[in-house]
């Protein structure tokens, strides 16, 4: 019978020791690694997604940012058009104003006065204070204006007024403005010359009727435009009961 000695067994013990201490750590390297690779390629995969989404919100607010500046950039355009826009209109108002006559009546004023005989007349009203045309007016002044593009060698008379309430001053200003709507609309809608335009007798100062009533100061918010033709040139007939323009009164600033 074999007999193993002390040394040898000790040596067989450490040897199957060993063993099995590699083979463990083995299997500990292979069981980790089985569990850590599933979170590891998560942890990618989500970094893949957040880069992803990184890009597509930076592609959106570059998107975002040029659309904000192009819309700015409309903005601004359709600002600056508006204002050219309202500068023009201005300065169309304003040559209009500056070319149109403005006199204390039309005699000394217009050449061979007694020549021109009225052949049509308007005249439209304002609310209290105000020197807006509103569409009744406008209808009237359309009416009237169809006459123009037949007329040959005319003037324009255009008598505005007030009534009693405020100053002189500020009446002669709103009896301008009132008159200058009318002259505005008429140039405009039937390209009437501003120099055909003569103002006449604005403010308060003439009364087409008495300031006592509702009714009289109603008739005094009024702008007349007479139709006055040259008849030695045209041989236009004279209308039969035409009123005399007025006149004598100061004229609107």
């Amino acid at each position: 019978m074999m007999h193993i000695s002390r040394t040898g067994l000790a040596a067989a013990s450490a040897v199957a020791a060993l063993s099995l201490v590699f083979t463990t750590g083995c299997t500990t390297k292979n069981y980790v690694r089985s569990q850590t690779q599933p979170v590891v390629q998560k942890t990618n995969e989500l970094d893949d997604a957040t880069a992803t989404n990184n890009r597509a919100i930076h592609d959106v607010d570059t998107r975002s940012q040029a659309g904000i500046q192009q819309a700015q950039s409309s903005a601004n355009t359709a600002q600056q058009n508006a204002q050219n826009a309202t500068q023009a209109a201005n300065t169309a108002q304003s040559s209009a104003q500056d070319a149109v006559n403005r006199a204390d009546s039309l005699s000394g004023v217009v050449a061979n006065l007694d020549n021109y005989k009225q052949v049509g007349d308007v005249s439209v009203t304002f609310g209290f204070n105000k020197s807006v045309l509103t569409k009744a007016d406008k209808d009237q002044l359309d009416e009237f204006g169809g006459q123009l593009a037949s007329a040959k060698s005319y003037i324009l008379e255009v008598t505005g007024g007030t009534d009693s309430a405020g100053s002189k001053e500020y009446n002669y200003d709103l009896s301008d403005r009132r008159a200058m709507a009318v002259v505005q609309y008429l140039a405009a809608k039937y390209n009437v010359p501003a120099h055909k335009f003569y103002l006449v007798g604005l403010g308060k100062d003439v009364e087409v009727d008495t300031n006592k009533t509702a009714e009289g100061r109603k008739k005094n918010r009024h702008v007349e435009i007479q139709l006055l033709s040259n008849t030695a040139d045209s041989g236009a007939p004279a209308a039969q009961g035409s009123t005399s323009p007025t006149g004598g009164a100061p004229s609107g600033r």
